[in-house]
């Protein structure tokens, strides 16, 4: 019994992980409605999910909510680093573990038990979320400042892939918050745990 009631997510931990998931709530929006502005497909979002009302806005706010998410990025990883539990948590890594975790999933048999413990598809979701995060930055800073990284441009493959890679980096964390949302409701007790961190 005393072991449930250790720290499962120190106080660092759960302040980052809900101040990513307002900035990437305000970005995604955000996003949305510059997308809008100038489509790379042929479709657009809604007006209702998006946010900032009118061009300008939708860039302030994904300005403002680009900064939240590079700071506390970065104070995350540093975090992890530091007190080591990027090590302890997502390795080692083992691709047979992971195939078995997602047999398991879809067989609606991965286990739960310890939430201190993450399985390889968590482990594996948690890396790609660090790894997509960083390429959402990195091909952000083409659209925003072109000029100023004419190297970083070049290695995106020009300014109209970078607009593709960050549409579709942006997709692939919308997918994330998806799952990870629905995984929540499937196992409440993990909203417990990053709310009182036991």
């Amino acid at each position: 019994m005393a072991k449930n009631m250790n720290t499962i997510h120190p106080i660092w931990l759960r302040a980052t992980h809900w101040l990513n998931a307002i900035a990437v709530v305000i970005m995604a929006m955000s996003g949305w409605r510059i997308y809008n502005a100038s489509p790379i497909f042929d479709f657009a979002f809604p007006k209702a999910v998006t946010l900032g009302g009118w061009l300008g806005g939708a860039i302030q706010w994904h300005f403002a909510a680009m900064w939240l998410l590079v700071a506390n990025g970065l104070i995350y990883l540093a975090c992890n680093l530091i007190s080591g539990r990027l090590a302890r948590k997502f390795f080692p890594w083992s691709p047979r573990a992971f195939i078995a975790d997602i047999a398991a999933a879809l067989k609606g048999r991965l286990a739960h038990e310890d939430l201190a413990h993450y399985n390889m598809v968590q482990r594996a979701a948690y890396l790609f979320v660090i790894a997509d995060s960083a390429l959402l930055v990195l091909s952000g800073l083409v659209l925003w400042k072109s000029v100023q990284f004419p190297m970083l441009r070049e290695l995106l493959g020009g300014y109209e892939a970078a607009r593709r890679v960050h549409f579709l980096a942006m997709s692939a964390l919308v997918a994330f918050f998806a799952v990870h949302l629905a995984m929540v409701a499937l196992v409440p007790r993990t909203l417990v745990a990053m709310l009182r961190g036991r």
